[in-house]
This record gives structure tokens, sequence and C-alpha cells, in this order.
């Protein structure tokens, strides 16, 4: 079917633009409507490809930039796991000291810990024992109650958590970015072909190498310190301040006899090493004694 419209021609709008009128609007046919479909195709296919990305340059043609540190929405969406650093303090008294550290030992054997200080001695007034114990987190908890077992009260109990997720992450990021720069310090240095450009990249790795040395010192660090938590664990015994206290009644005469005893022999001991002076003495006493006798008659 045919249909015949009319409209005025071509005129200019307000602001400059052209608009197009239609002269003649006839129904398509089915092999016409095939082939627009198929012009319509190879232009959308011409339009894609003119729009695409050119191909990524060579390694040849990369211009060595310093590279920038990722950004911390970079880092999180590599999903880093939490990083918790837990630490216990416990200090608690009890009346058999072997039987607290041989309780503390299964429990070290059970949970895979590690004793890394233990320390015994004695204070005033108590014997004392300091263990530390650097357990896998994961069993952190179960350790903590299977050595307060039997415990009625703590004179101290500190469990604290340290949440060090963010400066794993940042440590991480400028780890990264310094072995990126390293590579291009290398990509570089292959290129050189002057002595002293050689020396000067050479310089750049050593301190770029340094730098990615203590990076890895200090994600090593937190790793282990979050892998294995730290359990510092006093305990003691109180004991008499003076041993004295404990000895009997009759213990106490029979020193005193000896003390005595001993105080006697001591002098007698002292007057056997004057006895030259005791002879004279006597003498003289005797002379004299004689003499006044014979006035009084």
């Amino acid at each position: 079917m045919m249909f015949l419209l009319l409209f005025s021609g071509c005129k200019k709008s307000e602001d400059g633009a052209e608009a197009m009128t239609i002269t003649e609007v006839r129904m398509p046919s089915k092999e016409d409507s095939e082939a627009i479909s198929e012009n319509a195709d190879m232009k959308v296919n011409d339009s894609r490809e003119d729009s695409a990305p050119p191909p990524p340059p060579m390694v040849d043609q990369v211009k060595f930039v310093k590279p920038v540190l990722a950004s911390s929405d970079e880092i999180t969406a590599e999903k880093v796991e939490q990083k918790i650093i837990k630490t216990g303090n416990i200090r608690f008294e009890t009346n058999d000291l072997g039987q607290t550290y041989n309780q503390i030992i299964t429990a070290v054997k059970k949970h895979n810990a590690i004793i890394q200080n233990d320390t015994e001695g004695k204070e005033y007034g108590s014997i004392f024992r300091r263990i530390t114990v650097r357990v896998p987190s994961k069993n952190f908890d179960l350790f903590l109650t299977d050595i307060s077992k039997g415990v009625s009260y703590f004179d101290n109990k500190e469990i604290s958590s340290q949440d060090v997720t963010e400066e794993y992450i940042d440590v991480a990021a400028r780890l990264k970015a310094k072995k990126t720069l390293e590579s291009r310090y290398l990509e570089l240095l292959k290129k050189a072909n002057k002595v002293s450009e050689m020396l000067e990249i050479e310089a750049q790795l050593s301190a770029i190498r340094e730098e990615i040395e203590a990076k890895e010192g200090q994600l090593r660090y937190m790793q282990s310190r979050v892998s294995m938590s730290t359990v510092n664990i006093e305990f003691y015994k109180t004991v008499a301040i003076e041993e004295g206290a404990t000895i009997s009644y009759g213990s106490k005469i029979w020193n005193a006899i000896s003390s005595g005893f001993n105080g006697i022999s001591s002098f007698f001991i002292g007057l056997l090493s004057i006895w030259p002076f005791l002879i004279i003495l006597a003498v003289s006493f005797y002379y004299i004694r004689k003499r006044f006798k014979k006035k009084t008659t």
C-alpha cells in the first residue's frame, strides 16, 4: 500500500538548526526490511570497531614512571583477612606450685603452644613462677579456660585485642609499590649503556631493596603476633616471713642451753690464753696477804 504525505518545505529554526521535512513515506516490503536490518548490523559493527580501545603498547614503548601507592580500596578489594593481635596477662595464688605448673604444661601440649620464657623465684612472703606462652590465636580462649581451672579468683586478669588490619594493609601496599618500582629499575638497568647510568640505577636499586626488606620484616612480625597470641602467667604461693616462727618451744630451750655452754667454753679458753698473768697475779696476792697478817699480829 502506498501513502503520500505532503508537508511544507525545509525551514530554519530560531536557534539556527535545520529541520528536515518528509515529502514521501513508503512502507517497506519484507525484502527491503531484511536489507535494512543487515545494513544496520554492519553499521553497528563498524561503530564498535571504530570505538574499540587501541591495543596496549609494547614493553619497549612503556615510559618509566614512579608508581603510585595502591589505595586502601584496591587492597581491600583483595579481601585481606582481619588481623587481630591478642594478649593475656593473669596472676593468681595457688596452694601447690608443682600441680599448677603441670596443669599449664598439659594445656600447652593440648593446644600446640610453646613456652617462650619460664622464671621462678622468691619475693617478700611468697614464692612465684612466671611463664610466657605463645599459643595459636584460634586456641587462645580455650587455653585460658584450661589454665584457669581450680582458680578461685585472679589478682589480675587482663585480655586485650588490637586490630592491626589497617596497618597491615598500608605496609602491604607500600611493599607492592616498592617491588613494582624495583622491576622497572631492573628494566632500565638492562637498557643502560653507560657505566654512570648503570651505577646510578644500581644505587637506586640498593635503596629500594633495603626498604623492601624492612617492609617484609614488618609484615612477618605482625603476622607472627597475629597467628600466635601471647599469654603471661604468674602464679605464687604465700610462705611465712620468718622461718624461726615454726621452731618449737623445746627446740628454743635446747638452743639456749647450747648457747650457754658454748659461752662458758669460750670464757675458759680465753683464760687459758692469759695463764702467765694469772700466775703472777696469784703470787702477788699471796705475798701481800702474808705481810698484812704479820702487821696485824
